[in-house]
């Protein structure tokens, strides 16, 4: 959990309340285990107040990261300033447009990362979503493998992807599932209309939770030896599937 060579790091209790309370975006904080005094105390409200995800780990493990004298907190900085879901959606609405959204389920692979979102700009989508915790962190290595895509992609972070999926359907989306445990072609999926394109790690795909909440599971059809794609090629090919539907 090594910064990139580029990714901008704050350590220290007061330096990173005072970057957070000047609006500065954290992708993770680090907090050493046990740590425990009347500042940590303050940093803990303002972590809380601005929803900020945090891992507690070893001080050995912060000691990898920095020799200076980090106090027991080391901040990740992000390479975006993450958007309000509610807004992209009601603003896309207000254009006369129906939204499409991309679901990412604990993508961790800043170059997956990067890439779904350099398609999902190219392809038209208004937003990708992710899990505050669990998915890659947005460094300047992610920025570089999106070619720049996250200057103009709204980035939405939320705490409960459930949560987020049962929004979304009240909201008149339709969330569309891609996994290979399906058995409806890609091509017969109905993605016109408000539409979210669920996608799932790299280890095991979709979680069964949200499989169960998607309105329809779509399959990519393959005919070779090998019966599985990298999720950001998955991506590229609904995105673009999509795109053929709503054009």
């Amino acid at each position: 959990m090594k910064p990139s060579s580029d990714q901008e790091i704050i350590f220290g209790t007061r330096a990173v309340m005072e970057a957070i309370t000047a609006g500065k975006e954290f992708d993770k904080l680090f907090l050493q285990k046990g740590l425990k005094n009347e500042l940590s105390q303050e940093l803990s409200t303002l972590i809380y107040d601005h929803n900020i995800p945090i891992s507690k780990v070893p001080v050995e493990k912060l000691n990898r990261i920095t020799k200076k004298n980090h106090q027991g907190v080391i901040g990740f900085l992000s390479a975006v300033t993450y958007a309000s879901l509610d807004n992209v959606i009601s603003e896309t609405y207000q254009q006369g447009k129906d939204p499409l959204v991309i679901l990412l389920d604990r993508i961790t692979d800043v170059r997956n990362f990067g890439a779904i979102a350099r398609t999902a700009e190219c392809m038209g989508a208004n937003a990708v979503v992710i899990p505050s915790k669990g998915s890659a962190r947005i460094s300047g290595d992610a920025m570089k493998a999106s070619a720049g895509a996250l200057n103009f992609l709204p980035v939405c972070r939320e705490d409960n992807l459930k949560k987020t999926i049962r929004y979304l359907q009240a909201n008149g989306f339709r969330i569309v599932a891609c996994t290979e445990k399906a058995a409806t072609p890609l091509a017969e999926a109905d993605m016109q209309g408000p539409l979210a394109l669920l996608l799932g790690s790299e280890e095991d795909g979709i979680s069964d939770e949200y499989l169960k909440l998607a309105n329809e599971q779509v399959m990519i059809p393959m005919t070779g030896h090998i019966a599985s794609l990298n999720v950001s090629v998955s991506a590229a090919i609904a995105l673009y599937e999509a795109f053929k539907q709503r054009h």
